[in-house]
């Protein structure tokens, strides 16, 4: 599960960055309002944990605006904040919970596995033929055979099911699952798909993981993707 946190304080997103990392959540982090929001637009998350007192853009603007935009991500504002009105503006807003500074990590973090756990199935659970992957437990199956992931190979998995049908290249993948700028000299990408491969598509007689030589790959039920982006 992917959470993106809006925090300028950088002691209190460091906290709460490697809390939820060592519960298995990938984290982004954005220091400043703007940037937030142009991540929240820009790149699929399960949750944002936005805070209100940002620079640029402060967190109820951001709010609105994706709001406006039909971005249904779920939202906990995380805020000094603690006035009723203010809780009564974010949530009125669009937020999904409100939860004032200073608090508990355990509190935090009981809060984050309700909003994620608010998603539907059909978000929860990536499906393509009879391959499934469970967001919330992290367990992926194909006809009911249970594939064992490493954490890599689990998020490399997520991020193709959800850009299902779609070519996605070797840097947007060594980006978003590395978080690195693609050296072109480096094989890592094609390593960690050859590695997956053998574990989703080995003894069944639909391919689900292709390759499009000198551009990138994508994960479909056919043979060619749906959309080129």
């Amino acid at each position: 599960m992917r959470i993106l946190l809006v925090e300028d304080e950088l002691k209190v997103a460091r906290f709460i960055r490697q809390g939820l990392e060592a519960e298995g959540y990938e984290v982004d982090v954005a220091a400043d309002g703007q940037s937030g929001e142009q991540k929240a637009t820009g790149e699929q998350f399960d949750l944002l944990i936005l805070d209100v007192l940002l620079p640029k853009k402060n967190g109820f603007d951001i709010l609105h605006s994706l709001r406006h935009d039909g971005i249904k991500v779920p939202v906990l504002m995380l805020t000094a904040r603690s006035a009723t009105e203010d809780i009564v503006k974010g949530l009125d807003t669009g937020a999904d919970d409100y939860l004032t500074k200073p608090f508990a990590f355990d509190e935090l973090l009981a809060r984050v596995r309700s909003l994620l756990r608010r998603g539907s199935d059909a978000k929860r659970v990536l499906k393509v033929a009879d391959l499934e992957l469970d967001t919330l437990s992290r367990r992926a199956t194909r006809k009911g055979r249970r594939i064992d992931l490493t954490t890599r190979e689990y998020t490399l998995l997520e991020f193709l099911l959800r850009k299902l049908g779609r070519l996605v290249t070797r840097d947007q993948l060594a980006k978003e699952v590395w978080g690195l700028d693609f050296d072109p000299g480096t094989n890592i990408v094609d390593v960690y798909i050859n590695h997956l491969r053998k574990k989703i598509d080995q003894g069944s007689e639909t391919k689900l993981i292709h390759t499009e030589r000198g551009k990138g790959y994508f994960i479909s039920d056919k043979n060619s993707p749906a959309t080129r982006r």
